[in-house]
């Protein structure tokens, strides 16, 4: 199997793939909190993990100043949604840096200029309020973000669903499973498109587990 399953030559080797394909395959879930700041953005990469206090960004600062292209930045904020702890300026730091992407579980800020950027950037909430930088913090340590344990160098994908988050030492059986599943579901819409609008394991869901139906009434 390649890296990333390729669907077509001309197209991006993970374009298929999405969270929701990633966590039927077992990656875990973060938080539903973290949402993405522009609708359609999507990212992939490995993470770059950091942990402040509620409301302070020092130690971000201090993680973008050795972060290198394609870094993904996933930081603990103790979902504190009262100060931002990102905004436009960082964001462009960490663009021109080249990170693949950002995912705060607390709060951003500069919300238009944040969508005007191509970085995708998720987090809980915006404010304007601004943060502290007094530390303390951590970079390139464990760390729970959204209710799930990230070690440095996991990878993380993210898009309108969500974010979920897998060990890489799980990289190559999961991309595989999901594609799998990606297939089977190209299968399943080709047989709706083709007019068969039952699922074939319905039935013997049903009778396994009977759903109390009423006699349909004449509407």
């Amino acid at each position: 199997m390649t890296e990333l399953i390729n669907q077509d030559s001309g197209r991006a080797a993970d374009e298929w793939l999405t969270s929701t394909l990633l966590a039927d395959r077992g990656a875990q879930v973060l938080a539903s909190r973290i949402k993405p700041v522009r609708p359609g953005a999507r990212l992939h990469g490995r993470a770059l993990t950091i942990s402040v206090p509620e409301g302070d960004n020092l130690a971000i600062h201090a993680a973008l100043a050795m972060a290198r292209a394609g870094d993904v930045l996933v930081i603990d904020g103790a979902a504190y949604a009262e100060r931002a702890l990102m905004g436009g300026i960082m964001c462009t730091q960490a663009a021109k840096v080249g990170i693949a992407g950002i995912v705060i579980d607390g709060a951003v800020r500069d919300v238009a200029e944040l969508r005007a950027m191509d970085l995708p950037v998720f987090a809980i909430a915006a404010v304007p309020a601004g943060p502290t930088k007094n530390g303390p913090g951590s970079i390139l340590r464990p760390i729970d973000c959204g209710g799930v344990s990230i070690n440095p160098g996991d990878w993380i994908f993210a898009d309108d669903d969500g974010v979920v988050a897998y060990a890489h030492s799980n990289r190559s059986s999961l991309i595989e499973a999901a594609h799998e599943k990606y297939m089977a579901e190209q299968k399943r819409l080709a047989a709706i498109a083709s007019g068969v609008l039952t699922p074939p394991w319905l039935r013997d869901a049903l009778d396994e587990s009977p759903i109390d139906t009423a006699s349909r009434p004449d509407f």
